[in-house]
């Protein structure tokens, strides 16, 4: 599949609202039926398993906002740049406000959906961040 610009860009506007949007299988519906989401090497397969990882950061912070930082044309995929804040208010949550940024690495299907996603972010900071605030 051919990326142009203008369609990345709204892609990931609307991948960005369904992060936002409380809804887990709204966000794993961005991806091929066999898509996968590797978070720091963590890999979920498929929509359903790609569902219960951003359904673990919804309950763990029922406000989070991601926020798209970019987004750009890589190679044969893309990258995606994004900015994460919310506070730990779910189950068992210690009611610290994060707020740290990471990238994934998108290749896409032919049908337009996400194939392969390599998500990315500094654990060590969001642990921190976890514990003690942002």
């Amino acid at each position: 599949m051919k990326i142009e610009a203008a369609w990345l860009k709204d892609f990931a506007k609307r991948y960005t609202s369904a992060w936002c949007s409380q809804n887990a299988p709204r966000v794993a519906a961005f991806f091929a039926l066999d898509g996968s989401l590797s978070v720091n090497g963590a890999l979920a397969a498929g929509r359903s398993a790609i569902t219960e990882v951003a359904q673990g950061f919804m309950i763990a912070f029922p406000d989070m906002e991601l926020l798209m930082d970019s987004v750009a044309i890589e190679g044969d995929g893309a990258v995606y740049h994004w900015t994460f804040l919310g506070t730990n208010t779910g189950p068992g949550g210690t009611g610290h406000k994060v707020r740290f940024s990471g990238h994934e690495m998108w290749k896409f299907g032919e049908n337009g959906l996400i194939a392969e996603s390599q998500g990315h972010f500094d654990r060590a900071e969001y642990q921190r961040q976890v514990e003690r605030g942002a």
